[in-house]
């Protein structure tokens, strides 16, 4: 372990020149003040210097601002660990000891890789160097840095719209950016989340370019990614997130759930009584007419308020008009999602009184 205080100026000019990820953007610089490299076990949004070994999938590291940065052998990142689900790319889990892993995720994610789509490269392979502390010797964690809590409270609220899906690739990012973009066009202020998935900036870049006013994901309220995360932790961050989006002053949220309606942490928050007392509508998107079927008949089981099912299936006009039969949705398509009129096709009774969560001081 290194803490002098000659080792902290050596230690802040190697982290400064280290190539620090998206995922670990609200823990600052400055409070990076020690290496610790002693036989710890890393836990889920702890903050790690790592060096690259051999590229592999990802060529490229997001950093705090969004650009893309090259990667190259012997680079120094500073990552945060995570599990991660992710059916088209990797599982993958926070290891027990600072042994060899993987960047499994560009947005800055360090894991080890159990297993991939056939479609997907090896993951680019790392070696953890430390584990990084503040002044205390103390590792930091991405929970340190959350936003504040929100406790439930009554409350008029604006309108909550969610997108969710049949699984990852269906469709749900681009339904969410252009109805953000629709909604907004209308002349509504609109606040976007992102409520589960992997650390990476990507789809909050679009729902910000598409107009949403504020843009916030489960990285700002502590944690790295969402996958194996106690259920109550999901639904704390959840509440956090809606809550913090409705002290913005905003006429409605929209906020996208990520992966399928069947991945664990999903399934469970959809279940969820915070889920239900929180959310007015949901689109559902889906990547084919059964698909979109079989998800709008578990959302109802759930009585959950699905308003229109969208998605991949809306560029197949056979898929779309099996799905009309079946569900006795509106089908909308991704296009007209980005219109003005979307919020009359969805009939948003903009003002409806919901609960809210008010933070604790």
């Amino acid at each position: 372990m290194i803490h002098d205080s000659a080792a902290e100026i050596c230690n802040h000019t190697r982290f400064s020149s280290a190539k620090k990820s998206y995922a670990t953007r609200r823990v600052p610089l400055e409070m990076m003040e020690s290496l610790i490299a002693s036989d710890v076990a890393p836990k889920s949004g702890d903050i790690v210097l790592a060096r690259v070994d051999e590229l592999g999938q990802h060529k490229g590291i997001e950093l705090e601002n969004g650009r893309k940065a090259r990667l190259f052998p012997g680079d120094e990142i500073i990552l945060a660990y995570g599990n991660r689900y992710a059916p088209d790319q990797y599982e993958a889990f926070v290891p027990d000891s600072l042994m060899p892993c993987h960047m499994v995720a560009s947005g800055g994610i360090a894991a080890k890789s159990y297993c991939k789509h056939a479609k997907m490269s090896a993951p680019t392979r790392i070696t953890p160097l430390a584990l990084i502390g503040n002044s205390r010797q103390e590792v930091l964690n991405l929970a340190e840095f959350a936003l504040p809590s929100f406790d439930a409270q009554l409350k008029s609220a604006p309108y909550v719209l969610g997108i969710v899906g049949t699984s990852m690739n269906s469709g749900k990012t681009e339904s969410a950016t252009q109805v953000i973009r629709g909604l907004t066009r209308a002349g509504f202020r609109v606040a976007a989340a992102k409520v589960t998935g992997t650390g990476s900036g990507g789809d909050l870049w679009s729902m910000r370019d598409a107009g949403a006013s504020i843009v916030l994901d489960f990285s700002d309220v502590g944690l790295s990614t969402t996958y194996l995360a106690p259920s109550d932790r999901v639904e704390q961050a959840f509440g956090s997130l809606i809550g913090h989006c409705r002290a913005s002053n905003v006429d409605v949220i929209v906020f996208e759930v990520a992966d399928g309606i069947f991945q664990q942490e999903t399934a469970a928050l959809l279940s969820s009584e915070i889920f239900r007392a929180n959310v007015n509508g949901l689109i559902f998107a889906a990547l084919d007419s059964l698909g979109a079927v079989a998800g709008v008949q578990w959302l109802i089981s759930k009585e959950l308020p699905v308003l229109g099912v969208s998605g991949v299936l809306t560029s197949s006009p056979l898929s779309m008009r099996e799905a009309t039969v079946e569900t006795q949705l509106p089908i909308l398509q991704t296009d007209s999602l980005g219109t003005p009129e979307i919020a009359q096709v969805l009939q948003l009774p903009i003002g409806k009184c919901r609960i809210e969560l008010a933070a604790v001081a």
